[in-house]
């Protein structure tokens, strides 16, 4: 009895541990793969018609590995321009989030919300994200307090609905067209000052970008 009992109870705690491995793999993943983020985004420059598509998984797999988009969706309008780095960044960042939520749901949420099921503070925010879902995700996609990575896996972890999580990326798009349009301006500043001067990569552009910023 006692063996049968703690085997139902073993699995979720296996879970949690899988999940946490896994969290902690991708962060030090992004942290690796950060040290070459200048170099892809030169590299995506010069691929001509692919650049778009390499750009857009690059952009996913930065978000799952939770490596920061503000380089990338910069670079974007320095490479691009605004309106074609704005729907690059946008479809990236969309389905990146999607994945993270995804991964969240179906590898720790069961787990994870057999644990925290006793705490009201936890059952009344995820009532709450499962009824006004989309209010709530644009809210929070709107606000600039919450980290944007962190944000996709948490969110994978309450009730709202998948449907509700990636209409709500609409969110995204003011955040995305100021960086986007701030490395577009940075890009044209740089190349009217460096005509007689050293050619300067996408991730030049990027650092100016912020510095204006």
């Amino acid at each position: 009895m006692s063996n049968e009992s703690a085997a139902p109870k073993s699995l979720p705690l296996a879970r949690v541990l899988v999940g946490v491995v896994a969290v902690v793999a991708l962060v030090a993943l992004g942290r690796q793969f950060g040290v070459f983020l200048d170099r892809f985004v030169e590299w995506v420059d010069g691929l001509g018609a692919l650049g778009p598509i390499v750009f857009m998984l690059g952009y996913v797999a930065a978000t799952v590995a939770f490596i920061p988009g503000s380089v990338l969706t910069l670079a974007a309008g320095a490479i691009f321009g605004l309106g074609q780095g704005v729907v690059y960044v946008m479809i990236g960042a969309t389905t990146g989030a999607s994945l993270a939520f995804l991964l969240a749901r179906f590898v720790a949420r069961e787990a994870i919300a057999q644990r925290v099921a006793g705490d009201p503070r936890f059952a009344a925010i995820d009532r709450a994200v499962g009824r006004e879902g989309f209010k709530i995700v644009i809210l929070l996609r709107l606000s600039p307090v919450f980290p944007f990575n962190m944000l996709n896996y948490g969110l994978g972890l309450t009730n709202v609905r998948f449907v509700d999580y990636v209409a709500a990326s609409i969110g995204m798009l003011p955040g995305s067209l100021l960086y986007t349009y701030s490395g577009f301006v940075a890009g044209d500043i740089v190349r009217l000052t460096s005509e007689t001067g050293p050619d300067r990569g996408p991730g030049y552009y990027a650092v100016v970008a912020l510095g204006l910023l």
